[in-house]
């Protein structure tokens, strides 16, 4: 074999290396992305039957319900316009409160119940962290001398 026929096929082998990698990384990458959904998207059908999703909206005002094993918590999900169930079996975080908003992941069960695995509540839409806080502080400032 000719050493110009040994470049091409070191070439080729890596090209179809890489090839093999990127379709794995794809795979995983796939494999492990979660989609957000609002109930209306949920009840519309738009969310996957048979993966897991995010929903995400309010808490229900006198909608929570825990269960006597105190782990078990049954709640509603709203986005003013869509209503889910939502059954949760775990500990939920400090700043989960009715009327607050909150979102779950997990999948859509029997009847519509949405089934999840993890509950993350929001913090309140006016929350900014002080980082953000501080630039744009700064950034107003810097605007304010501007137009002096």
């Amino acid at each position: 074999m000719k050493s110009r026929h040994k470049k091409l096929l070191a070439i080729g082998l890596g090209v179809a290396g890489l090839g093999v990698i990127a379709a794995l990384v794809l795979n995983a990458f796939q494999d492990n992305l979660v989609f957000f959904f609002s109930p209306t998207q949920v009840i519309a059908g738009e969310a996957p039957k048979d993966r897991a999703f995010r929903i995400g909206g309010l808490v229900e005002a006198d909608s929570v319900k825990r269960d006597p094993d105190g782990l078990t918590v049954r709640f509603l999900v709203t986005d003013t316009a869509k209503t889910i169930p939502v059954t949760y079996k775990g500990i939920l975080p400090d700043l989960f409160k009715e009327g607050k908003g909150v979102v779950a992941e997990g999948k859509l069960g029997e009847g519509g119940m949405f089934m999840a695995t993890q509950v993350l509540a929001k913090h309140d839409e006016n929350y900014m962290p002080p980082e953000a806080a501080q630039a744009l502080e700064q950034a107003q400032k810097a605007q304010a001398t501007l137009s002096q």
